[in-house]
């Protein structure tokens, strides 16, 4: 009987989010597919270094260990050619990563192989690639490469979301945009009973929260989930109300106010942190492996 996904949590990851690619990418920029190619059949036996999205993979792949079923399986999906893949799968071996399933398109683009893996998390440096995944309904964040960042062993996943246009849709976030910050707070007080709609990454939350309810003690779990948002009172009132109308919780959340995120992302210690913003998620990037949430088409609240 074929294994179903729809039962774990699907991660679909790229080589250049799980490795660090940038010089090989840059040779492929720089020089074009043969060279990158030649090169990669060259090193296929020379172990890539752990890239940004490294040790949240590792900690996800850690909770099969923890539940009789498999709550998570984590699938490369990646551009690369068949032909150039063997050093993607020999790094794998090495560090014992328990990946068995990739998708390798040759160039092609990846989103349409989304929906038939089951995938509940998309993670790319390619944002063409995440643009259509969001576009066809799939959480998907563009990692920031940069400087690779081992967060280390911690005993626990953490994922921090922004809220306007990650966990919710980006209707208030069009009103800030627009009109201001007095005409949003004055929106956000009148609304405050009114739950948002859901922003791409609010059913990925629902998932991870049902993977909570499987341990009996919340709060050593093994996943702990933070919101981190620009909000402040009183448009914190609608966020709460929202996630609980839903029937889910983070566990910590941060009313900024506009205050950099940064420092509180470094403090909780973030294993990945979604946000809309290039301007939260660049500056965040230097602390904590950090992912860029596009708008879906005709979504952009700017314009």
């Amino acid at each position: 009987m074929p294994y179903d996904l729809k039962n774990p949590l699907v991660i679909g990851i790229s080589s250049r989010a799980l490795f660090d690619l940038e010089a090989e990418n840059r040779i492929f920029e720089t020089q074009g597919l043969s060279a990158y190619e030649d090169y990669q059949v060259r090193h296929e036996r020379d172990v890539l270094p752990k890239g940004p999205a490294f040790a949240l993979v590792e900690a996800f792949l850690e909770l099969n260990a923890l539940n009789e079923n498999r709550l998570v399986e984590v699938i490369v999906m990646s551009r690369n050619s068949p032909n150039t893949s063997l050093r993607i799968f020999n790094s794998i071996d090495h560090y014992g990563l328990d990946i068995t399933r990739a998708a390798l398109t040759g160039g092609a683009s990846v989103a349409s192989y989304l929906k038939p893996f089951e995938t509940d998390l998309f993670l790319s440096a390619h944002r063409p690639d995440v643009q259509e995944a969001i576009d066809s309904g799939i959480a998907a964040g563009m990692i920031l490469t940069g400087k690779p960042l081992d967060r280390g062993p911690t005993g626990q996943i953490r994922i921090a979301f922004d809220g306007d246009a990650v966990l919710f849709s980006a209707d208030s976030e069009r009103i800030y945009q627009r009109e201001g910050l007095d005409a949003f707070a004055a929106h956000e007080r009148r609304k405050a009973d009114e739950p948002m709609e859901k922003g791409p990454f609010a059913n990925f939350l629902m998932t991870i929260a049902h993977i909570q309810s499987r341990f009996a003690d919340r709060e050593s779990a093994p996943i702990r989930t933070a919101l981190v948002t620009s909000r402040g009172v009183p448009a914190h009132e609608r966020a709460i109300k929202t996630l609980r109308q839903w029937g889910v919780r983070v566990d910590e959340a941060f009313f900024l106010g506009g205050v950099s995120k940064q420092e509180v992302l470094s403090a909780f210690g973030a294993h990945i942190f979604f946000d809309d913003q290039p301007a939260h998620a660049e500056p965040a990037s230097e602390f904590v492996p950090s992912a860029v949430v596009p708008y879906a088409a005709g979504k952009d609240p700017m314009k």
